[in-house]
C-alpha cells in the first residue's frame, strides 16, 4: 500500500504567494481558488487587510508556481454595504461551466457566515447572484454538471442544537436561486477521530474514472487548540448523493513549520486543485496557518488506490 508520506509532496518553493508580495499592505493572503484560464493558472486568493476584512484578489502564472501576476484592480470586492457580505468575503471555490466560472464563497453577515455566488469570464468583472445559502452555512461548491437538469451544491451548515453538528450536506436547484431535498452527505465524527469536531468540503468535487472524489477537511480538538487537517471522500458519479467511500485517516495535514505556525496556527486549508494535462498529476492549492499560499502534488491514481485501501 501507497504510505501517505508519499502521496502529497509539498512544492519545495513553499509558501508560493505571502503577504509581502502584495503591491499593498496586507496582513496575510490565503485559502485561494484556482482554475486556470488561457494557459495561465489564476488564483482567487483571499486577501486579509489590516482592517480584518477580506476580499478576492487574482494572481496569474503561466506554470502556477512562480512568477505571479498579482491584480489587486481586479479584485472581487465585499459589498460593504450589504447585510450579506458587511463584514467581508473569503474562501472562493470555482467550477468552470462552458465559459463561465462559478465562484461560490463566504460572506459575512452579522448573522454569520452564508454562502454567496458570483460568475466571471475574464477575473477582471464579476457578476453577483446574491446568496444561495443563509447563516450560518459556508464552504461551499457547485459540481461543474446538472443532475436531470439540477444543479448540487455542497456546503456546510452548522446545526443550531446543543452539539451544533457541522456537517457536510448535498442541497439541490433547477435555476441556483431555490434549494431543496437537502440531505447530510459526510457527517462529522464522535470522539477522538481526527474530523469529530466538524468537517467541510475543501476542493470543488472533482470527476475521475472512480466518481467524483472530495477533498475535505475535518477538525480534531485538542488540549493544544483545533488541528485542521485534509481527508478523502468518494460520490457515485451519476448520483452525487451515495457516498461510495470514505477515508478513515486523514491524508494530509500541518507538518511544516509555515502550516503549523501563523496567524492560526496547526491549520492547511485548500479551496482548489488543478488536474494536469497528463489526466493524473494533481496540484493542490491551499493556506498554510492562515497566513499564506502553499501548493502540494500528487497522483489522482495514487490516491484513489490509497482512499479504497484507507475506506471506512
Amino acid at each position: 500500500m501507497t504510505g501517505v508520506g508519499q502521496l502529497l509532496l509539498r512544492h519545495e518553493g513553499n509558501p508560493i504567494l505571502t503577504a509581502s508580495q502584495w503591491p499593498s499592505t496586507v496582513n496575510v493572503v490565503f485559502n485561494p481558488g484556482v482554475c486556470r484560464l488561457d494557459d495561465e493558472t489564476v488564483l482567487l486568493v483571499r486577501v486579509e487587510d489590516r482592517t480584518g476584512i477580506s476580499h478576492l484578489c487574482p494572481a496569474r502564472s503561466a506554470d502556477g508556481l512562480t512568477n505571479w501576476v498579482i491584480e489587486p484592480e481586479s479584485s472581487l470586492m465585499p459589498a460593504l454595504d450589504s447585510e450579506a457580505e458587511r463584514f467581508g468575503i473569503e474562501d472562493p471555490r470555482i467550477t468552470r461551466c462552458g465559459d463561465d466560472y462559478l465562484i461560490v464563497y463566504t460572506g459575512y453577515s452579522s448573522g454569520g457566515p452564508l454562502v454567496c455566488l458570483a460568475s466571471t469570464r475574464d477575473f477582471r468583472t464579476y457578476d453577483r447572484h446574491g446568496v444561495l445559502m443563509p447563516p450560518e452555512d459556508k464552504d461551499a461548491a457547485l459540481f461543474p454538471r446538472r443532475f436531470d437538469g439540477r444543479w448540487a451544491l455542497i456546503h456546510r451548515p452548522v446545526a443550531s442544537t446543543p452539539r451544533h453538528t457541522a456537517d457536510i450536506w448535498l442541497s439541490w436547484s433547477p435555476d441556483l436561486r431555490h434549494w431543496g431535498d437537502h440531505a447530510v452527505l459526510l457527517a462529522q465524527r464522535e470522539g477522538a477521530w481526527w474530523d469529530a469536531h466538524k468537517v467541510g468540503l475543501s476542493a470543488p468535487p472533482l470527476l475521475t474514472s472512480e466518481g467524483w472524489l472530495l477533498l475535505y477537511h475535518g477538525v480534531r480538538v485538542t488540549a493544544a487548540g483545533a488541528i485542521y487537517r485534509l481527508g478523502l471522500a468518494l460520490l457515485d458519479a451519476e448520483h452525487p448523493d451515495r457516498v461510495v467511500a470514505r477515508s478513515s485517516e486523514w491524508v494530509f495535514g500541518p507538518e511544516a513549520p509555515y502550516e503549523r505556525t501563523g496567524d492560526v496556527s496547526q491549520v492547511v486549508f485548500s479551496c482548489g486543485w488543478l488536474l494536469g494535462d497528463d489526466g493524473d498529476t494533481l496540484r493542490i492549492y491551499y493556506g498554510a496557518a492562515d497566513t499564506s499560499v502553499c501548493v502540494a502534488t500528487a497522483s489522482l491514481a495514487a490516491l484513489l488506490r490509497w482512499l479504497a485501501d484507507h475506506a471506512s
